[in-house]
């Protein structure tokens, strides 16, 4: 029978610390290497066989992940918030890090993460960087208006943006001196190239053979269109994931922390631990949803009355989410189930 050994990895972009133990906890290498692809295959060449390996998710860990899966019997990685709190200790430094993440692997204690596929996480990239897109054309879009204001030049807010009118601001309006004007041309210009860069990468991403048919059944769903299905599907991976909506829901930071003691129950904010561009995203399109759907028009309706409307919006978006894993798993379109009124005889 073949001794597992074990191996934590504490990775940074330069350098990766390495401690192997075997079950009992003997220490068998312990070191430092480059972090680099030739200097992680030969230092995979060294390795006493087999072995599995842990490290903790960060924004490195992805292409190490993906180099060490096809020669380790197993990769996992480590929630950083669960792992700290394991693993918190007076003296730290990345030898004792590496040595922590090991002990944790051996004794089953690793707070595992979900690790999605590496096709999900290419387009994952691609659709994040799209939200940078958005983010800097926003930016540009407010940088004009800015600088209206500061020359004083009234303009029309709902039509600044359309080209024909832009257009006619610059050659009409006297108060826009010879400074001002070529400033703003290269800020419209920069907000409609990123506009345009924005679209083709939406369009592309649905387009895409891998998720084609899994968009078009999301945006089935009222208020769903191309951007919030594209976010769901990359963003969540593989739905099956969650066992529940309410872990869906939590996941996607709409619904406050817990935190009890004794007799007291304290309901927190909306939790900072979520994934931030499901949050958004979920959030955007719950302020629309009441206008495409009259089930969630009463919804929005129903619990507006009973507080505000964020409470009401937050209500829509998690009814959004139990639409969304409903679609997901079930693999059809969206369709609504009307109640039938059958009296007894």
């Amino acid at each position: 029978m073949q001794v597992m050994y074990y191996i934590g990895l504490d990775v940074h972009k330069r350098t990766i610390s390495y401690c192997v133990k075997d079950v009992s906890g003997r220490i068998h290498l312990e070191g430092t290497i480059p972090a680099t692809r030739m200097d992680l295959d030969r230092w995979m060449s060294t390795l006493p066989q087999p072995w599995m390996a842990a490290m903790e998710a960060t924004v490195f860990t992805g292409w190490i992940y993906d180099h060490l899966v096809p020669h380790a019997a197993a990769v996992k990685v480590a929630h950083p918030l669960m792992l700290r709190a394991i693993a918190v200790a007076k003296k730290k430094n990345d030898r004792i890090d590496a040595n922590k993440i090991c002990d944790c692997l051996r004794c089953d204690f690793l707070p595992e993460c979900y690790m999605a596929s590496t096709e999900i996480r290419e387009r994952r990239r691609t659709l994040r960087y799209r939200n940078l897109l958005v983010r800097q054309m926003v930016q540009m879009k407010n940088k004009i208006a800015v600088l209206l204001m500061e020359a004083g030049v009234s303009y029309n807010k709902q039509r600044l943006h359309k080209i024909g009118y832009f257009r006619e601001l610059l050659a009409t309006n006297r108060d826009i001196d010879d400074g001002l004007r070529p400033l703003l041309g290269l800020c419209h210009e920069t907000a409609v190239r990123l506009g345009k860069t924005e679209s083709a990468l939406v369009r592309s991403l649905q387009r895409d053979s891998m998720l084609r048919e899994r968009i078009e059944r999301l945006m089935s769903i009222p208020a769903v269109g191309p951007v919030t299905a594209l976010t769901w599907a990359l963003e969540v991976g593989d739905v099956q994931r969650f066992s529940s909506i309410k872990k869906a829901i939590s996941y996607c930071g709409l619904c406050g922390a817990e935190k009890s003691s004794a007799h007291t129950v304290q309901r927190t904010p909306l939790s900072k631990q979520r994934n931030r561009h499901l949050q958004t995203t979920l959030i955007e399109a719950a302020k629309m949803a009441p206008r495409f759907s009259p089930d969630l028009a009463m919804l929005y309706e129903k619990e507006s009355h009973k507080g505000n409307a964020n409470r009401a919006t937050l209500a829509v978006a998690r009814k959004l989410v139990a639409y969304l894993m409903a679609v997901d798993r079930g693999q059809h379109r969206f369709r609504t189930v009307e109640a039938s009124n059958c009296t007894a005889a």
